[in-house]
């Protein structure tokens, strides 16, 4: 049971009357009394809440950022009318701050037998799955002085998805696909392309791609035009080791490794590639391979949603030998990793030959724009020990990366927001120089 206001401000004016009126200990009696039997009445012709039947419904996934609807549907199958007070839990990550308290809770009136819907409007702050708590009712009686309060479970879980912010970027890099892809009249040619069709000599055309059988046919001459190969595998490796963990900005970088990845994922996809995912640090995380085309750029999302940095030095020979296991035929491996110097020097140079003896291997790192900053820095003592520090950071990552590029590696370093296009830049570089 739970007391209202108006049985406070009631108390407070008996009180007053009583000692204006009546003051004596048989007037507070029968004013106490009074009081309680109001309540008491209220509180018996209030609606009861145990027998009420609540039932979820509304979105399961919606992606960082947006909104997301859950409907209760609330049945009151008394005779009596149920007005009520709801509210329906969820955890601080489910609200935007601030939010929590007037979008949690809500005021309903439900006639006898009958069934009212209210909406809860969610919007997650962080990826992954969002379970509810429990719906909680206060159950007012007529005279708005008691009621009756209980909880019921009602389980609903929501899954926040990672954004997609790079999604803008795609037409353009589309648009770059078509041409390389023989679309339109850009077409190429070049070791590991495959035919496309014959079209009449023009001047300018390399005499290597000459048909002479099929210029004797035609009685003109005729040149082959080619296309990027199709059906090529990438393997999509995502470091969620210590590393990931690190913050650039108000992110941790797996978050920008995340949406780099869902950018070449949707490309590559468009390409008529097949793409796999494996997300590893001290074991496998996320593994998502052999999936068609329609269903590969949901069921990395899907995947993407659960990942958390581990706060483990990451386990390079497990993730090669896995790696290996799930490309087992020439492939583009995108490593998505750091490029501090320990890790790579001890962890992942040792295992290149394995990987580029056969495959053709992309490093993607995130870097901190920050560094440039303070790099820039000067005019104070502190600002040139920062300057230092920087230089000297910056200087390890490029020394780091050359070596990587020594060893055959592709390595992009770039800052959260131009990670995912330089990596889609260098896949499309790459069908247009037939490495793929």
């Amino acid at each position: 049971m739970a007391l209202t206001g108006r049985t406070a401000l009631l108390a407070a004016l008996g009180a007053l009357v009583v000692g204006l009126l009546v003051p004596s200990f048989a007037g507070v009696g029968a004013v106490t009394g009074a009081l309680l039997l109001a309540v008491l009445a209220d509180v018996l012709l209030a609606a009861p809440v145990r027998r009420l039947r609540i039932v979820r419904s509304g979105d399961t996934s919606v992606r960082l950022g947006e909104p997301a609807t859950v409907e209760l549907t609330v049945t009151n199958p008394s005779g009596r009318p149920l007005r009520a007070r709801l509210r329906d839990a969820w955890p601080p990550s489910a609200w935007r701050p601030g939010t929590a308290t007037t979008a949690s809770r809500h005021t309903v009136l439900v006639p006898a037998h009958e069934r009212r819907r209210v909406t809860t409007v969610l919007a997650p702050t962080r990826r992954g799955d969002h379970h509810a708590h429990r719906v909680t009712i206060r159950s007012l009686g007529p005279l708005g002085l008691a009621a009756r309060q209980g909880s019921h479970r009602v389980p609903w879980t929501l899954r926040a998805l990672p954004p997609f912010n790079s999604r803008k970027h795609l037409p353009s890099r589309l648009a770059r696909l078509r041409e390389l892809d023989g679309r339109t009249s850009v077409l190429t040619r070049g070791q590991g392309t495959e035919f496309d069709s014959l079209r009449e000599y023009l001047p300018g055309d390399d005499v290597r791609s000459i048909d002479w059988r099929a210029s004797a046919r035609r009685n003109t001459v005729a040149v082959r035009t080619w296309r990027p190969e199709r059906d090529r595998h990438i393997l999509i490796v995502l470091d969620t080791g210590r590393t990931s963990a690190g913050r650039v900005g108000d992110a941790p970088r797996l978050d920008a490794a995340l949406d780099a990845a869902l950018l070449l994922t949707a490309l590559a996809t468009k390409a008529g590639d097949r793409v796999d995912l494996l997300a590893h640090d001290v074991r496998g995380r996320a593994s998502v391979a052999g999936r068609s085309p329609s269903e590969i750029l949901p069921a990395f999302t899907n995947a993407m949603a659960l990942l958390e940095p581990a706060l483990f030095e990451t386990d390079m020979r497990s993730l090669v030998s896995t790696a290996l296991r799930m490309a087992p035929h020439r492939s583009l491996i995108v490593v998505l990793t750091g490029l501090d110097a320990a890790p790579v020097e001890d962890g992942l140079l040792p295992l290149l030959p394995q990987l580029t003896r056969r495959h053709e291997i992309v490093l993607a790192s995130v870097s901190d724009p920050h560094l440039d900053e303070l790099a820039a820095a000067r005019g104070t003592l502190d600002a040139v020990y920062g300057a230092a520090a920087a230089e000297q950071t910056r200087a390890e990552r490029r020394h780091t990366a050359e070596r990587l590029t020594r060893h055959g590696v592709t390595v992009l370093d770039a800052p959260p927001t131009a990670l995912a296009p330089a990596l889609a830049d260098a896949y499309l570089a790459m069908k247009a120089a037939g490495r793929l």
